[in-house]
């Protein structure tokens, strides 16, 4: 029997490149494989445009299908983009903000889509350990530091009592922030502002790394940004699907991690970072020698805690259950 014929859509990772450049086959799967420059062209060609059968989705576009009961997909417990977010809180030093509490009651703007995947995270740890406030402040969502095409694709869900616009015509976040039009900003990219050193604009916590592994070490949290979700029409049509395509990206994670980790003994000289060796024995130390992992038991809390968010920020209208957005037969994975 001829290997079913699969579009499979991912960024450009490197736990994910031996997929895409054919050192990792999924079993009974001829897959082709797709990308773009900016990874939320893939969540709409998936959500808006049924493009491809596999996809990766960030989480609040996947969980933001459920318009009914039902989504028209379902996730496997693969997580291609993870990070920790209180690096992705950014603050104008006029504002009066020295505090996470002072963020209360101040105009915030946000990326792309009210609780967007790298904003979810970060009112969440807020909420939980600082007193934050969503609904005291005031929203302003748009592009960063240029045009953000429409995400129209999916729901712009927000709760009535929380207040949220729209950037103004030919504005960007990251210039309004520079020049204290906004108090603070969460965004899942970096503004200009940042990478050049501008004196008006910091980080809320500037020492990051540090807090960012606390963090992890007191919760066992490593937040999720996006999972991988198939086709439910497919799924039915091919079963045992699931567990071949989770194979194969477990594989392909797995030959990252083996290269990184034979790459030490060279110094990991095929890199341009002095001391990126260090790096990987320091993450090791705090994560543990699985320091990305994927299924379900490794993630539980992560998975836990940004259905909780999503639900807490009044973005789903339930608490969603991981049983309810993964397949059951990779529930024990």
């Amino acid at each position: 029997m001829a290997d079913l014929k699969l579009d499979i859509a991912f960024w450009n990772y490197d736990r994910t490149r031996a997929l895409a450049d054919g050192t990792v086959k999924i079993e009974g799967v001829d897959a082709t494989y797709h990308s773009a420059p900016i990874v939320t062209e893939i969540f709409q060609g998936m959500i808006g445009e049924r493009k491809f059968d596999v996809s990766e989705l960030g989480m609040t576009y996947f969980l933001r299908t459920f318009e009914g009961p039902e989504s028209p997909f379902v996730a496997i417990p693969v997580f291609p983009n993870r990070a920790f977010r209180h690096s992705a809180i950014y603050i104008n030093k006029a504002s009066g903000i020295e505090r996470p509490e002072d963020l209360n009651g101040k105009t915030i703007g946000e990326l792309a889509l009210y609780s967007h995947d790298a904003g979810i995270m970060p009112k969440g740890m807020l909420s939980d350990e600082h007193g934050f406030k969503p609904e005291t402040c005031r929203w302003v969502i748009g592009g960063l530091d240029w045009p953000l095409k429409p995400i129209d694709f999916v729901p712009h869900t927000h709760p009535v009592n929380v207040e949220v616009t729209d950037i103004p015509k030919g504005k960007e976040l990251g210039a309004m922030l520079e020049t204290g039009e906004l108090d603070a900003l969460i965004s899942a990219d970096v503004p200009k502002c940042i990478l050049e050193n501008s004196p008006k604009v910091t980080r809320l916590f500037p020492d990051y790394p540090t807090v960012e592994r606390e963090y992890y070490k007191r919760t066992g949290i490593f937040p999720i940004m996006h999972t991988v979700v198939i086709r439910k029409d497919i799924l039915a049509q091919h079963p045992g699907l699931a567990q071949s395509v989770y194979r194969g990206f477990w594989q392909a994670k797995k030959a990252a991690e083996e290269e990184y980790k034979h790459g030490m003994i060279f110094n990991n000289m095929g890199t341009m970072f002095p001391w990126f060796s260090k790096l990987i024995t320091d993450d090791r130390a705090v994560i543990g020698e699985d320091w990305w992992p994927y299924g379900i038991e490794a993630n539980r809390k992560a998975i836990d805690a940004v259905l909780r968010y999503h639900f807490e920020q009044g973005i789903t209208n339930r608490l969603f259950k991981i049983e309810d957005i993964f397949v059951s037969e990779l529930l024990t994975a």
